[in-house]
């Protein structure tokens, strides 16, 4: 009764509760170690391109992966899926400890590696999220993974700041990518407790991309999915590198992830109780209009102080607009066309764009550092592509449930039934 009070009136099957577990150790591991990652990575060169390099390996693989692991998931099983993935995690940090103080010689290798198991474990986790909730638990689904994630986030960097900052030179960084192997481990285990989960048919995912033409909605949130990735792409190595940079200790990074992280999760949580279906895009704009404005308190003058602050906004925003929009997401694609058959391949096609987004942003950063003075090109870069999540409004703006599976165009209904008629792709 006490925990029906806390999560609301709620009804939780046993791989929702599962795969939250599995989702909460798999936060866990990347909260220690991968904030500290790019870290490791600077200490080693000390050069922004190198780090772009890193992550464009990562955003690279990871669609490639997608496509694979969608392909698997139909003709094999997404609970395999899920386990590759969180493998694949695992030996990324088997492969960074082996290497040790040589691990910038091996970017693009780590960055492969990296994104490998981000794209299997993403697909399984984002469709098995689509079967084992319904729209009315994925508010809750999406922001009590939001709560773990923030818990996570308290826990995970602060220990590893202290960790490493107790101990001498790279000592420390062995430490904790050795115990987030050991949390992927565990991942894989609670996986053999997951229904077992198949699918037929083929893998049809460029007939889901063609769907865009036919669904407006879906050819929405797409758009919406690549200016996410357009924020994200840059943004998740930048803002590590720039609190290192002013604060010069892990311990000072560690700080900064405990409140950033503290802060979100009372965010998530009021957003998983606030949050209902009627007001799912007011809050995308309110978040998106923080998370924007967060960029101005860093891009003029960076101290500590300041990047602190950032922590405390974003930590507002980004509840308030991750948890609606995810819930949105999946509703369109449950209401689109084949969904039941083809949710794999929409989970795909989504995941394309986001990382296109992602991508574009670390090739735009790329070029800022190798043509133009750092220290001024970095802060206009950070205010162009930071616009990417206000920018996700306007598109969710123009999406309706109740028509859905209704064609963009007279034409699209005629485009269609040529379509289908193919057989479609089997790429």
């Amino acid at each position: 009764m006490g925990f029906k009070k806390v999560i609301g009136d709620v009804d939780l099957s046993r791989d929702l509760i599962l795969l939250l577990l599995v989702g909460g150790l798999y936060s866990l591991s990347v909260a220690l170690s991968n904030t500290f990652v790019n870290v490791y990575l600077w200490k080693q060169s000390g050069e922004y391109i190198d780090l772009a390099i890193y992550n464009l390996s990562v955003v690279v693989m990871q669609p490639l992966t997608f496509i694979l692991a969608g392909r698997w998931a139909k003709k094999i099983d997404r609970v395999i899926v899920l386990r590759l993935g969180v493998s694949s995690l695992a030996i990324f940090f088997i492969t960074v400890l082996l290497i040790g103080e040589n691990a910038s010689s091996f970017l693009v290798l780590l960055g492969g590696i990296l994104g490998i198991g981000y794209g299997f474990y993403w697909l399984a986790f984002n469709v098995l999220t689509f079967e084992v909730t319904e729209p009315e638990t994925r508010d809750f689904f999406n922001g009590f993974m939001g709560i773990l994630g923030s818990f996570a986030g308290m826990l995970g960097p602060f220990l590893a700041g202290y960790i490493i900052s107790s101990m001498k030179e790279f000592t420390g960084y062995t430490v904790i990518f050795a115990i987030s192997l050991g949390l992927f481990t565990g991942a894989v285990i609670l996986s053999f407790f997951l229904k077992r989960r198949s699918a037929k048919g083929d893998f049809r995912f460029i007939r889901i991309i063609k769907e865009r033409e036919n669904n407006r909605n879906w050819k929405m949130i797409t758009n919406a999915n690549f200016f996410q990735g357009l924020r994200e792409g840059s943004f998740a190595f930048i803002i590590t590198v720039l609190v290192f940079i002013t604060s010069g200790s892990e311990m000072a990074l560690g700080k900064f992830g405990l409140v950033n992280s503290g802060v979100a999760f009372l965010g998530y949580y009021l957003a998983s109780r606030i949050i209902k279906k009627n007001n799912r895009k007011k809050s995308i704009l309110i978040g998106g209009i923080l998370l924007y404005a967060s960029i101005y308190l860093i891009i003029f003058d960076v101290t500590y102080t300041r990047m602190i602050m950032y922590a405390v906004v974003i930590a507002i925003g980004y509840p308030f607009l991750l948890v609606p929009y995810a819930s949105l997401s999946y509703d369109v694609i449950g209401k689109a066309w084949n969904a039941a058959k083809m949710r794999i391949e929409y989970i795909v096609v989504r995941e394309l764009f986001l990382n296109a987004g992602r991508i574009t942003s670390i090739l735009l950063f790329m070029g800022a550092v190798s043509f133009f003075d750092e220290k001024k090109s970095i802060p206009i870069l950070l205010a162009i592509i930071g616009a990417g999540h206000s920018v996700i409004y306007f598109f969710v703006s123009n999406i309706n449930l109740e028509t859905s599976n209704k064609p963009v165009h007279s034409k699209a209904s005629a485009k269609r039934k040529l379509i289908e008629g193919e057989g479609g792709s089997t790429v």
